[in-house]
């Protein structure tokens, strides 16, 4: 192991534009220390893969992600409500006692009582806005 805390990093990727982000949001993280499980690359998720019906591998390499991370980080983009994935994975992490750190971008709001669900919002240690301030918040988890 080379002494870095890993950082699963969950959030929607069906579209490009997610999976940009995703890939922007990895190389920031690595940038400030951390090595990154990403799902996408990392997690065995790929057309050919669910063609060959290898999706409890998939989801099997996804929960030993989780597992060997320090950290997961939830992306919560993509309107009012959570991905469906991205909000099991908290779920999970927050049941083994890893800390969830949230990062919100959008700016749609789950109505007036906050800024995503209420059960997702209890369940993070720290929500934040803007990638720069979830990097600053990731410094005191190094």
């Amino acid at each position: 192991m080379d002494g870095k805390k890993q950082i699963y990093l969950a959030g929607p990727l069906f579209s490009k534009a997610e999976r940009d982000f995703n890939l922007y949001l990895r190389d920031r993280l690595v940038e400030i220390g951390f090595s990154v499980f990403l799902p996408q690359e990392d997690g065995d998720d790929t057309i050919s893969s669910r063609l060959e019906d290898r999706m409890k591998n998939i989801f099997m390499n996804d929960v030993k992600g989780i597992d060997e991370s320090d950290i997961v980080l939830a992306v919560l983009d993509g309107g009012s409500d959570v991905d469906s994935g991205t909000a099991w994975e908290m779920g999970y992490a927050y049941a083994k006692g890893i800390p969830v750190l949230g990062l919100k971008t959008d700016f749609r709001t789950f109505g007036d009582e906050g800024i995503v669900n209420l059960m997702m919002e209890m369940s993070m240690d720290r929500l934040e806005r803007d990638v720069e301030d979830i990097l600053k918040v990731l410094e005191d988890y190094r």
